[in-house]
């Protein structure tokens, strides 16, 4: 696996995904209200004891250790009080990164264990009805994930939909505001906005004023699309035998990997979307 210290596309899925506020209804259920986040001293955290992940060893956290080292922490950690300090509730692994970078405190939201509860019960009420838009439904599965600790399994069986569609849900996320809200206000559909949010992210915004001006369908856009990553590929032809190398690569990681040559050497650069993605192909790697 290639060795990043910059943000790149792997490394852009540590950072959660921007909620533009002013996109979604003001009295929307999903949004979290406005919280005092104070800075914390970190030895008085402790780690959550009923913590299901056992794999910390710095392998399986580098990218997110250079990625605080470079930007920091941007989503603070949530923290109930304990007889002598602090307990974790979610951001185990960003507490782990700041101590091995020896950070003297952390951003954090402070909560009454049973308050959280409270909160988790609400957003999976919120998510089983009928009326949310699916930005808001992606807000509150990422909520759900970085509030709780939960992976993209776990929420799918929360809220009882296929993981798949989780996925694809979250994605919408990473889309810019202007095609959130275009989707919001019924200019394009779940279908489109999903297709989108496949592109590369250089050729969305083109590709989406394209599927305006047009008023494309569903089939029509899926058609345009994959020109896109037709042409794309054309530009970047290259050696058969690494593409088949990238294929048996793909196939065995379950996500998309690139093999990059200049003559003997090169790298490999494996793509994943979430925390979740990460440590499944760690897990098959190691």
């Amino acid at each position: 696996m290639s060795k990043t210290t910059g943000l790149g596309k792997g490394l852009s899925s540590l950072i959660p995904p921007k909620i533009d506020k002013k996109i979604i209804s003001k009295d929307s259920e999903v949004l979290a209200d406005d919280e005092r986040v104070v800075q914390v001293s970190v030895a008085k955290i402790k780690a959550n004891p009923h913590q299901p992940r056992s794999d910390f060893g710095y392998e399986s956290m580098e990218e997110l250790i250079n990625s605080l080292k470079e930007y920091g922490i941007l989503q603070p950690l949530i923290l109930t009080a304990s007889t002598d300090g602090y307990e974790v509730i979610a951001g185990e692994r960003r507490l782990r990164a700041a101590q091995f970078l020896d950070f003297k405190t952390v951003p954090a939201v402070i909560r009454d264990i049973k308050e959280q509860q409270k909160l988790e019960l609400a957003l999976v009420e919120n998510l089983q009805r009928k009326d949310l838009n699916p930005i808001e439904e992606a807000v509150a599965f990422q909520r759900l994930i970085d509030e709780f600790n939960l992976t993209q399994e776990e929420v799918a069986k929360r809220v009882g939909k296929n993981r798949s569609v989780v996925a694809n849900t979250l994605r919408l996320l990473t889309l810019p505001s202007e095609i959130q809200k275009a989707l919001i206000n019924g200019k394009i559909n779940y279908s489109t906005a999903r297709i989108i949010a496949g592109l590369p992210p250089q050729e969305r915004t083109k590709f989406f004023q394209k599927v305006l001006k047009q008023d494309l369908t569903v089939r029509a856009v899926e058609g345009q699309a994959r020109k896109v990553v037709v042409k794309r590929h054309l530009r970047t032809t290259k050696d058969p035998n690494l593409a088949a190398l990238e294929e048996k690569l793909q196939a065995a990681l379950g996500t998309k990997v690139t093999i990059k040559k200049s003559g003997e050497a090169g790298q490999i650069v494996i793509d994943f979307y979430s925390g979740e993605e990460l440590d499944n192909i760690i897990t098959k790697i190691c």
